[in-house]
């Protein structure tokens, strides 16, 4: 059972080309412990622990040009229910609904604006064990061109409702499931070339942004936008030495 409601994010993993690096890197920047996997088919799959709670994972890409990304998985109590639906409001099912060992049933799918989202249906493993911490993952965020056409679908698939909060940020929208604030979304900055596709982002809480932007760039990363404030807090966008994107933040 994830310990977060469904429709909530429960999980993020990193498909890289380069597992070993990864293992040094982010456990380096975060202060993570990895866990592999014990299958030979789950192909050094880490689990990333703070303090012996599971919080992201990494393993290897599924297909060899796949770029480095780190993914977003929702919740749910029904895997296939969702991938109809994704269907159904105009999605695109990228990987249909499957069963990881006996650790949980995932998809993978995509928004009419080019998205990817993953769903997670837990068994024995319920997504992340802690959120919201330093070292944890804290916040998701759509980056779509098109937030009224993300507005209507992830309404059908999710039951999200739209909720443009008076933030300060143009055109930013909170998810709200029920009475909670899920997840974000945004227009992309001015310089996204007219013809990407949307994508989610994963941001990990750190005690200092600044100082965890330093330490990536040590480490070999890089400082994709400079630490800033912005009304959510303290952050920075930052890429791994592979490529990947992600963000830091450091609550008000």
């Amino acid at each position: 059972m994830s310990i977060v409601p469904a429709g909530t994010p429960c999980w993020t993993d990193l498909a890289t080309p380069d597992l070993d690096d990864a293992r040094r890197f982010y456990p380096e920047l975060f202060g993570w412990t990895g866990r592999i996997a014990p299958e030979p088919e789950a192909g050094g799959y880490t689990l990333f622990l703070r303090h012996g709670r599971a919080v992201a994972g990494a393993g290897p890409p599924a297909i060899p040009e796949q770029v480095p990304i780190w993914s977003v998985y929702i919740a749910t109590d029904d895997a296939d229910l969702v991938a109809g639906r994704v269907e159904q409001a105009g999605g695109q099912l990228v990987v249909p609904p499957f069963d990881v060992f006996d650790r949980g049933r995932m998809a993978v799918f995509s928004d009419p604006a080019g998205a990817t989202v993953s769903v997670w249906q837990p068994m024995t493993m319920p997504g992340g064990e802690v959120f919201g911490v330093p070292g944890a993952m804290s916040w998701t965020e759509l980056v779509t061109p098109d937030p009224e056409g993300a507005k209507t679908f992830y309404e059908l698939v999710f039951g999200w409702q739209p909720d443009d909060q008076p933030t300060g940020s143009a055109g930013h929208t909170g998810w709200r499931l029920g009475s909670r604030i899920v997840a974000g979304m945004t227009a992309p900055l001015g310089d996204f070339p007219a013809d990407s596709p949307a994508y989610w982002s994963v941001y990990f809480g750190v005690a200092d942004v600044d100082a965890a932007a330093a330490r990536a760039a040590a480490l070999g990363g890089a400082i994709l936008v400079p630490p800033r404030d912005v009304p959510a807090g303290r952050c920075t966008a930052l890429r791994d030495p592979q490529g990947a994107l992600f963000h830091v933040i450091t609550p008000p």
